[in-house]
């Protein structure tokens, strides 16, 4: 334990706290010669889009990663609750993805994919190792984003239909794919969702339909086979559904949902596509999402990218050879899509994976960190609720239990609180109150106790 001074909201005076010590961790960062803090913002502020946003009411600077954790300029110590959203699955800078870079880099940097290289077939045979048998083709771009349009394009293409279906609260990317995205924070104001619907998420805590109603997932079901029948000709061309949305503040499809909506799709005609852009690669407990709770659940199409890599560009789309032959009507090309230097990357991240049981440490961490901070929703009336698999967890602010009035001013001073105290997490949620807890898939019981102690904390200097 150690006592730390920190400022209040809005206020002047000093209020002494007794703090858990985070855990020790046997590393030293390299001394910071680079641009000074001031100088660094300023450049920021001249050169760089504003819609490129920071965080935080002072801008946390970050120059090194190592492991589960984060350090800033002057080097002190911060753990990384979002791994740089849902990125940084086996941890920053692990020697092993670290080395295949540079080799990579050393031998071969970059060729067009109009040539032959192992690098790309070996990923890809080994990448489609961890799924179901009748996803045999994969496609390698740059970007979740990325990812999602040839996705969305290739539903088109073998149906020969036109509209899509997307979950409302749903995050799919920006650029072409923003129509799927169905949250205002990110949605331009340009023509954009011609040919797209959005039915409403299976949302067991603030949907119209409840988790403690025994038909709760055949009423949302309900509502995709209405919007077939009456938005559309009464037939799509697909659906896509992340089966734990992330943007919209970690909340997980209920059990059943996924497997009787893509019956309804199915039926009319529509390709069903699993978006695991944030929840693949073990973070749910599962290697990929869609199997947190749903023995034989088969999309015909998944999307993935953040932990492919580890924080380098890559991303991927993964469907049967019948779908995507549809796509060889017409030439398409990725300039930089099966990179060799992005095939050794994501070679690493499998073995990394597997070698450092990293799916099991999600599984076990992850219920005993949403248990614990269940628990604290004994202590603090704010908390209205937990939820999440794995190390892929939503807890929603509320400024009261039974209305839910969202607290976003709430969730905003904890995000600030937690940072002071050396934590770093993100806020989510269509109503901004939302905190995001999705650290490496590498942390320690510790660093959970340490997450859930800061947390504590930064409720109570509310």
């Amino acid at each position: 334990m150690f006592t730390v001074l920190v400022k209040t909201n809005d206020k002047t005076n000093l209020l002494r706290r007794t703090l858990s010590k985070m855990p020790p961790f046997n590393y030293k960062p390299k001394p910071y010669t680079g641009d000074s803090y001031e100088v660094a913002l300023k450049k920021r502020r001249a050169y760089v889009h504003p819609s490129v946003e920071l965080y935080y009411d002072k801008p946390l600077m970050i120059v090194e990663g190592k492991k589960q954790y984060l350090f800033d300029e002057k080097g002190r110590r911060y753990l990384d609750a979002i791994a740089g959203i849902s990125v940084i699955n086996c941890g920053h800078c692990h020697p092993k993805i670290v080395k295949a870079t540079t080799d990579q880099l050393n031998t071969l940097q970059h060729t067009t994919t109009l040539y032959l290289n192992n690098m790309y077939t070996n990923y890809a045979e080994k990448l489609l190792k961890t799924l179901p048998k009748k996803l045999d083709t994969v496609y390698f771009v740059n970007s979740g984003s990325e990812a999602t349009t040839l996705a969305m394009n290739m539903c088109r293409t073998y149906t020969n239909n036109w509209d899509m279906i997307s979950l409302r609260g749903g995050y799919h990317g920006m650029g072409a794919s923003m129509g799927l995205t169905a949250n205002s924070h990110y949605k331009q104001p340009l023509p954009q969702g011609f040919g797209i619907k959005h039915v409403r998420s299976p949302n067991p805590y603030r949907g119209p339909y409840l988790e403690d109603d025994p038909n709760m997932v055949d009423k949302y079901v309900n509502e995709i086979h209405d919007l077939i029948q009456c938005g559309t000709c009464g037939e799509v061309a697909g659906f896509i559904a992340e089966p734990i949305q992330g943007v919209a503040g970690g909340i997980p499809l209920p059990k059943g949902y996924l497997k009787k909506a893509f019956e309804v799709v199915r039926k009319a005609g529509g390709i069903c596509i699993a978006d695991e852009v944030q929840d693949g690669f073990g973070r749910t407990g599962t290697m990929w999402g869609f199997q947190k709770d749903e023995d034989g659940l088969e999309p015909d199409i998944i999307t993935m990218a953040k932990g492919i890599g580890n924080g380098f560009p890559l991303g991927a789309v993964v469907t049967t050879k019948e779908i995507a032959n549809s796509f060889t009507k017409r030439f398409h090309f990725n300039t930089f899509g099966g990179n060799p230097v992005a095939m050794a990357v994501g070679n690493a991240v499998l073995d990394v994976i597997e070698e450092e049981n990293l799916i099991e440490n999600a599984r076990v961490l992850g219920k005993y960190l949403k248990g614990k901070l269940t628990k604290l929703m004994d202590k603090h009336d704010v908390i209205g609720n937990v939820r999440g698999k794995g190390l892929m967890i939503g807890v929603e602010l509320v400024k009261d239990r039974k209305t839910k009035e969202p607290g976003c001013q709430i969730t905003l001073d904890i995000l600030e609180n937690m940072k002071e105290l050396g934590v770093l997490t993100l806020i989510a949620g269509v109503y901004s109150n939302v905190l995001r807890i999705k650290p490496p898939l590498c942390i320690t019981k510790e660093d959970a106790d340490f997450i859930v102690d800061v947390f504590d904390e930064a409720i109570q200097m509310l």
